[in-house]
């Protein structure tokens, strides 16, 4: 197997390939993950050595389009690496994604070592819960990489005009995660009221129909309050009438983590922030079903509110494509 910069299989980085359809938008989306210390574009699991390109879009090969990720676990974790890469592709379409058609561009993650196995697993099972076509991303040891010709590394660094089937503004969701930092305990105690400290470092719950959050639909994002990362949309929240702000969905998938959660003699999924690691509440699957029928039942003590007509000068104007009808 050909791979480029071998020496990252001996450091303290990791490393996973993914398939994602044109590999172009795959590895720029990619390099904008705080976290992801090197990639490379090239052809995955094939049955011939070393093909072109041109080889390659013949479909005859056998190869996928796969962008070779090297990231820091201590900065970025696989889940979070996994969840960010479901945004960026249809995962119930097989070989095609975007206007591109043909086997090369499947979907597919590729492990380098068996332990990343049951973290992949468990996040697909995750992602299965969301749809209800089935998720069709393929799952493989990586048997073989032969890096693209040159052109391809770094294809829209260097045009940026080029074509990409990954929406723009899920590009500059990713680069500007880069501003969100999770902060020191003494920190959090010093700025933070009472109950947001209780709630978000240790698990608490705040009183039903206690925030003023509860009640508010006006136009805005909610933010964690820990850390400033972007978590839900008023454009995703409703009236559950539980007695705390209640969303069907995050803003994009890798904002949050959910974790299997045995406290007080129930079996619950909790939600926390991923970059503050935050206590946030509860997921329910008693939600809207044609939403998709999950509950994000949130604890306002854990977020901040940024109005729609002050998301630029708090530095949210990025997100503002999420309110476009």
């Amino acid at each position: 197997m050909n791979k480029i910069n071998g020496i990252y299989e001996d450091t303290k980085y990791e490393s996973i390939y993914l398939g994602g359809g044109c590999f172009w938008g795959t590895e720029a989306y990619m390099k904008r993950l705080e976290g992801v210390v090197f990639t490379s574009v090239g052809y995955a699991n094939g049955n011939i050595d070393n093909p072109s390109y041109e080889l390659v879009c013949t479909g005859q090969t056998g190869s996928v389009e796969a962008v070779y990720v090297v990231f820091d676990p201590n900065i970025i974790s696989l889940p979070f690496i996994l969840d960010a890469y479901y945004q960026s592709v249809n995962p119930t379409m097989l070989n095609q994604q975007g206007n591109d058609v043909g086997t090369q561009y499947r979907t597919g993650i590729y492990y380098t070592d068996e332990k990343q196995i049951d973290v992949i697993k468990k996040s697909l099972e995750a992602l299965q819960t969301h749809y209800d076509k089935k998720v069709v991303i393929e799952v493989e040891a990586i048997k073989s990489y032969y890096v693209a010709e040159t052109y391809h590394q770094d294809y829209l660094a260097k045009n940026p005009n080029g074509y990409c089937h990954i929406p723009q503004s899920l590009m500059r969701y990713a680069e500007q995660y880069r501003m969100y930092k999770k902060r020191d305990i003494d920190d959090l105690k010093l700025h933070l009221d009472p109950i947001s400290f209780e709630v978000t470092q240790n698990d608490a719950t705040e009183r039903p129909y206690s925030s003023e959050y509860d009640a508010k639909f006006d136009k805005g994002i909610y933010v964690d309050i820990t850390s400033g990362e972007p978590l839900f949309s008023s454009t995703d929240k409703y009236d559950a009438g539980c007695g705390w702000p209640s969303f069907t969905k995050p803003i994009v998938a890798p904002s949050i983590k959910m974790l299997e959660d045995r406290s007080h003699g129930m079996r619950r999924v909790e939600v926390r922030s991923h970059i503050g690691d935050a206590h946030l509440g509860h997921v329910f699957e008693d939600g809207p079903k044609d939403k998709g029928g999950l509950r994000y039942c949130i604890n306002g003590a854990s977020l901040k509110f940024i109005p729609y007509d002050k998301m630029d000068t708090e530095g949210y104007g990025y997100l503002k494509d999420l309110f476009k009808e």
